[in-house]
């Protein structure tokens, strides 16, 4: 009776260990194999926050032109304050140059970003001569800057505020394209930005203007 029972009981127990053994080893290879896949999961979100890859060319030549578009308009401003003592004037213009400044500075450091130059729309002549390249709407011609230099009072006053108002309105139909087609989170909401404000001033200045 007690070799009979021996014999029922050894298989029994072979039978518990390998059982035993091949749990263990699956677990192994589940908990293995399971950090290796979140890992790969994980990876895309990585690759989707990168800003250097959320940009298209429409970015690019938004950038590339709002540049000189805007240190035109800066240069303008810079010609207020010993043309004329119209305080409201003095007033825009540094409004105008405390704005585009610093969206200068953002648009440079979004091209460098993007591996992508500067003045890529700039000729030799530099940004004061792009009154007539496609896509710089409202930009003056050195021509219009240099007779708007020569003026001042009353005069410049007028034809400073229908310059910048059109120069404005240029800087709108850009940002409206850029809205349109560009797909940049920072870029899109600067052109919103220009926009607001850029509008703002364009009533702003047409009610100067018909107070002349």
């Amino acid at each position: 009776m007690h070799s009979n029972t021996s014999r029922v009981v050894l298989p029994a127990v072979a039978f518990v260990a390998i059982a035993v053994l091949g749990g263990c080893s699956g677990t192994t290879e589940q908990d293995h194999t399971g950090p290796s896949h979140g890992a790969s999961s994980a990876q895309p979100s990585t690759d989707k926050t990168d800003p250097a890859a959320a940009h298209d060319e429409a970015d690019v030549n938004f950038a590339q032109q709002m540049i000189p578009h805007h240190q035109q308009a800066i240069e303008m401003a810079d010609l207020v304050e010993s043309r004329t003592d119209n305080a409201e004037l003095v007033t825009l213009a540094e409004q105008i140059r405390q704005a585009q400044g610093p969206e200068i500075d953002r648009l440079t450091a979004w091209l460098s970003e993007w591996g992508q130059p500067v003045d890529d729309q700039q000729g030799e002549g530099g940004h004061g001569g792009h009154g007539d390249m496609p896509g710089m709407s409202g930009m003056m011609t050195e021509e219009d800057m240099a007779a708007l230099g020569s003026l001042s009072g009353a005069e410049f006053d007028r034809r400073w505020l229908e310059m910048m108002i059109e120069h404005h309105e240029g800087a709108v139909d850009m940002a409206e394209s850029e809205l349109k087609d560009g797909v940049h989170t920072g870029a899109t909401e600067l052109a919103e930005d220009i926009i607001s404000a850029q509008q703002a001033e364009i009533d702003t200045m047409n009610g100067l203007l018909g107070n002349r």
